[in-house]
């Protein structure tokens, strides 16, 4: 399924983003580059990293702090992580990461 649909970013109290495991690590460049960006008008970004194996966000999240560790910035950014777990009978497993400034 596919939806399209168009948001302010001065819409959003807290902008939020999903990163699947699946995904290459092309996707969590890109991802680097928005939050950056963001972070330029807000104060916070969440993300949930989610995948089909209990390592997957794990993974994920240490390769997105290494990427967002590589580039010069004025101030250390600060990550939270927040709540993990299995979405019911699936084998989806998750975690959420605040990133601030």
């Amino acid at each position: 399924m596919r939806l399209e649909y168009r948001i302010e970013l001065s819409e959003v109290g807290v902008p939020r983003f999903s990163v699947e495991a699946q995904e290459g690590i092309a996707k969590l460049f890109v991802l680097a580059t928005v939050v950056f960006n963001v972070l330029d008008s807000k104060p916070v970004v969440e993300i949930v990293f989610h995948g089909v194996n209990r390592e997957d966000p794990d993974r994920k999240i240490e390769a997105f702090r290494e990427i967002l560790e590589s580039v010069q910035v004025d101030a250390p950014l600060r990550f939270e992580e927040s709540s993990q777990g299995r979405i019911g009978q699936s084998s989806s497993y998750y975690k959420w990461v605040r990133v601030s400034q």
